[in-house]
């Protein structure tokens, strides 16, 4: 079996701007992906293809944008066991508090991890992906740690030049 990997689903390419986020989180941890345009309403049996032969294939966990009607990663967490994280895509009229409302409101049994609507949510599924993958892999897990810390180093930064700054 190849290494595991993360499949990053989009309905349309529209969503990539806020998805790159999501791969440039993957990179940073050198965690292996596959980003894909599908649709659970146009490509239906496309998708349901595309999830179990990736699952067959080592996919550990499926990203799902979630765009106007927010159905892509509820459709892909009824195909597959694996973690599925839906980031509702901050588009629309509504600006995605409808995606927000239909990716966290799955029935019981059928979870989707949901994440902040946009950009932000997009960069933790990344780390959402990465901790979960984290979790049977303890060289990723110091990685994850360590880019924890250097977050926190740079808030820890930023207080320091600041208290300067009053000082003055």
């Amino acid at each position: 079996m190849s290494k595991p990997f993360v499949a990053v689903l989009m309905g349309s390419d529209s969503d990539l701007p806020t998805m790159q986020a999501t791969l440039d989180v993957l990179k940073t941890f050198d965690i292996q992906f596959e980003a894909k345009v599908t649709s659970a309403h146009r490509t239906p049996a496309a998708t349901h293809a595309y999830v179990t032969d990736a699952e067959a294939r080592g996919c550990k966990v499926f990203i799902c944008a979630a765009g106007l009607a927010a159905h892509l990663a509820g459709a892909v967490a009824g195909i597959t066991t694996r973690p599925v994280i839906g980031v509702p895509i901050d588009n629309g009229p509504l600006q995605g508090h409808d995606a927000l409302l239909s990716t966290v409101m799955m029935p019981g049994g059928v979870p989707v991890a949901t994440v902040a609507i946009g950009s932000a949510g997009a960069k933790n599924a990344g780390y959402l992906a990465a901790q979960m993958l984290a979790v049977g892999d303890d060289e990723l897990a110091a990685a994850v740690k360590a880019e924890r810390q250097k977050a926190a180093e740079a808030v820890q930064a930023k207080d320091a030049k600041l208290q300067a700054k009053l000082a003055q």
